[in-house]
């Protein structure tokens, strides 16, 4: 079956690597907090601020004045650092987050990613993600495959306003995990209980399908 949010942000978490600098961006990306490995050593960084962002926080510790780039309240781990937003944007326009997370409305062939307005739909602005696409190299995007209609959000060309050009490689959906390169995307792992036949029906896109394709492991 598809996977949930939580299991999304729990594949996600296996990208890390220990001493990177991770940006999560608004939505599923922010679980990806509540899913960093054992031992792990992974400081995550929020455009608003702060560097070394923790778990969610629970009851007892909530500071309603410690909040992520999409108002939600944090925690911060040892070490963090607390400094402007123009700091912030220079730590991302420099190069120096080793990873970003991001949602998305559409990703296509290209590596082109659509994620910031829906034409006609209210908007409270554009956030980092522009930032972030362009000063990141290395972008995994987690979203759902289809909209609530069914429709493929793994296109041949975005439809919608873009984020960023060919700068996504690897998406993990809810169905997912693809690499994308060469024009097309490429499927490596599939969902428990999800079939190959689904996956291709709900990507609109170019889909390079392996002989074997193994389950998620968490």
């Amino acid at each position: 079956m598809a996977l949930s949010r939580e299991q999304l942000a729990q594949r996600v978490a296996k990208e890390l690597k220990d001493g990177y600098y991770v940006n999560l961006g608004i939505g599923i990306p922010t679980l990806v907090a509540n899913y960093i490995p054992s031992g792990m050593e992974v400081m995550l960084q929020s455009e608003n601020g702060l560097l070394g962002m923790g778990e969610f926080p629970t009851e007892d510790t909530i500071d309603p004045d410690l909040i992520n780039a999409g108002k939600q309240t944090v925690t911060a781990v040892k070490g963090a650092s607390f400094f402007s937003s123009a700091e912030s944007f220079a730590m991302i326009r420099g190069g120096h987050v080793d990873l970003t997370v991001l949602g998305a409305f559409e990703v296509d062939v290209n590596g082109s990613i659509a994620s910031w307005m829906i034409p006609g739909k209210l908007i409270k602005g554009m956030g980092g993600a522009m930032d972030l696409v362009a000063g990141a190299e290395n972008i995994i995007v987690t979203m759902m495959h289809a909209d609530k209609y069914g429709n493929s959000k793994l296109l041949p060309v975005c439809e919608l306003p873009l984020t960023g050009y060919g700068c996504i490689k690897r998406v993990v959906t809810d169905l997912a995990y693809i690499e994308i390169k060469d024009g097309a995307f490429h499927l490596l792992e599939r969902a428990p209980g999800v079939s190959v036949e689904e996956i291709v029906s709900k990507t609109a896109g170019k889909l390079i399908v392996p002989e074997h394709v193994p389950e998620m492991v968490f």
